[in-house]
């Protein structure tokens, strides 16, 4: 399958959502044509301090714009569109979606006045789209949000099979179940390769039915009727949403949607006709007071221990119109992401001290595909080649040694790392090269203006403190005017230690008159000499390196 150029192959190259969870993007590419599957945000790691998100590097996709196709999203879920905002400001295509998804889309769009110079188009569920080279065609998956696609992407070189997030849910609680019959069908026809979720690969099994919690949900209700009930959940959960607001309905309570992306998802959700609540259900926060609390269910975001986040706040009673009462039961329904589990923790402690009843058991099911729907799912495509994604490097791993028990052969099973150029043909598939990918930290409105030497400064401010020293020479013959006066922040508690910081002043004094004896006007030495001296002494009285920043002033005397 030679060509004018001597392509071979289709490349693909995932910019990110290999070996973490979170930022999805990934490059599908052949001659003159690119499209790119998701674009998702991740949440900083503890080590990046102040950091809010972090959106993937695109300087691939910025010197191949005249290449690009559009945008392809699988779901509605942060860690696959929540990037799009960032990116979509430098590389303005068109977006293909679901119709919930769009909705989701849009609304972060309007957020960031984007609307207007975005192309979208809705695509139903059977429909395929013809990009460039590629044909691509959206298939019905389940997923823990709805409208959730796997995606067929027809290229020269073979159909390679995406499923995005997905379960096998045999009785969704919205919409229809997965669309097996289709993966089997693109099975018959040959698929020759399979990029499949690695979310769940460790754990054996299936994963149950979204309706599960469904019960467990009216086994608590009704075991706690004289109580007010608080569930928590991820927003974007419509479904669990859904099945919260059934049981309320059913035993005669009153329900309130709190917490800013709740309240946006649930509202896109209802306006699309993917959630249903009964007439006079839903109440107002404000009309919480007219209601006795065995009458009420408050559904929250906050099941990951968020500081901002509703639950967060009611536990450390900062909340303006919800204080947790003894009494309350509170529901966690979701499991703690990796990293969140002390955050979690924390607040489940404050709202066991404020007298409330906290259930966390049996009440979420996962929306990713455990061991036995990922061979189900290799079973119907019967893939030559396996590329495992969407998970940390022991997720893809055991995700590898699963389609090699599926029969695919061990040198067609191929685990990329995020950048990797892995140019797939009929016959072979192999990693030719890299390209620059990471992730670009977004702190407030600045975008990657934090970078490694930035959080290795916050790191030591807040491991160890800081110090100014400030000092006025004269500009003519720099003697010493004033000063050096010596401020500390975060190093030591200035009025328990006036003898240390006193010793330190004499130090620092010293230090710049031998240096200014020297006839020394180099501004850059006097300072190194300042936070040589400095650092020595309180490295010898304290065992502590705090960052010492010396500041010269200069002034007509």
């Amino acid at each position: 399958m030679k060509t004018k150029n001597n392509q071979t192959g289709v490349k693909i190259i995932p910019l990110g959502g290999l070996e973490q969870i979170g930022m999805n993007i990934t490059c599908f590419e052949y001659q003159d044509s690119i499209i790119i599957v998701d674009c998702g945000l991740a949440f900083p790691t503890d080590d990046m301090l102040g950091i809010d998100l972090v959106v993937p590097d695109i300087t691939y996709l910025k010197e191949n714009i005249q290449k690009i196709k559009g945008f392809i999203i699988t779901h509605g879920h942060e860690d696959h569109i929540g990037a799009l905002p960032y990116v979509l400001r430098e590389i303005q295509v068109p977006i293909y979606a679901t119709k919930l998804t769009m909705g989701i889309i849009e609304h972060k769009l309007k957020e960031h006045n984007l609307v207007k110079a975005t192309k979208r188009k809705v695509i139903k569920h059977g429909q395929s789209i013809n990009l460039g080279c590629f044909r691509i065609e959206f298939i019905k998956t389940n997923h823990s949000i709805a409208d959730a696609t796997a995606l067929a992407i027809y290229t020269p070189a073979g159909i390679i099979v995406h499923t995005g997030d997905f379960k096998i849910d045999y009785t969704p609680v919205f919409g229809e179940r997965i669309d097996l019959q289709r993966f089997a069908e693109l099975g018959k026809k040959g698929v020759l390769a399979l990029m499949a979720d690695s979310t769940n690969a460790e754990r054996p099994g299936f994963t149950q039915s979204e309706r599960v919690v469904g019960k467990a949900f009216d086994h608590i209700f009704n075991e706690h009727r004289d109580s007010r009930i608080i569930v928590a959940t991820f927003a974007s959960n419509v479904d669990r949403v859904q099945q919260i607001i059934n049981t309320a309905y059913k035993y005669g309570r009153k329900v309130i949607i709190e917490g800013r992306s709740m309240v946006n998802i649930i509202t896109i959700a209802q306006e699309l006709g993917y959630i249903q609540i009964p007439d006079n259900t839903l109440i107002d926060i404000e009309s919480m007071k007219n209601y006795t609390p065995e009458k009420i269910v408050l559904i929250t975001t906050g099941s990951q221990g968020e500081t901002m986040a509703a639950l967060s706040r009611m536990a450390a009673s900062v909340h303006r119109k919800v204080s947790i009462n003894p009494g309350d039961t509170v529901i966690f329904s979701s499991n703690p992401i990796p990293g969140n589990e002390k955050a979690v923790s924390n607040v489940i402690n404050e709202l066991y001290r404020k007298g409330a009843d906290v259930i966390f058991q049996d009440t979420h099911v996962s929306g990713h595909a455990c061991q036995e729907e990922i061979k189900l799912i290799y079973a119907l495509t019967q893939p030559k080649f396996a590329i495992p994604v969407h998970g940390e490097y022991r997720h893809l791993k055991a995700h590898a040694g699963l389609a090699k028990t599926m029969g695919v052969n061990k040198e067609n099973i191929i685990i990329m790392k995020t950048g990797d150029i892995l140019e797939l043909s009929e016959n072979e598939a192999k990693v030719t090269g890299h390209v620059q990918a990471g992730g670009i930290m977004v702190d407030g409105l600045g975008i990657g203006d934090v970078g490694n030497i930035v959080l290795r400064d916050r790191q030591l401010l807040s491991q160890n403190g800081l110090i100014i020293v400030v000092m006025t020479l004269d500009r003519y013959t720099n003697q010493i005017l004033s000063g050096p006066d010596i401020v500390s922040r975060g190093f030591v508690y200035v009025r328990e230690s006036e003898d240390l910081m006193e010793e330190a002043r004499r130090v620092v004094s010293s230090a710049l008159d031998a240096c200014l004896s020297k006839r020394c006007s180099d501004w850059g030495k006097i300072k190194n000499v300042v936070r040589e001296s400095l650092g020595d002494f309180i490295w010898k009285q304290t065992k502590r390196n705090p960052m010492i920043l010396p500041i010269i002033m200069e002034v007509d005397a």
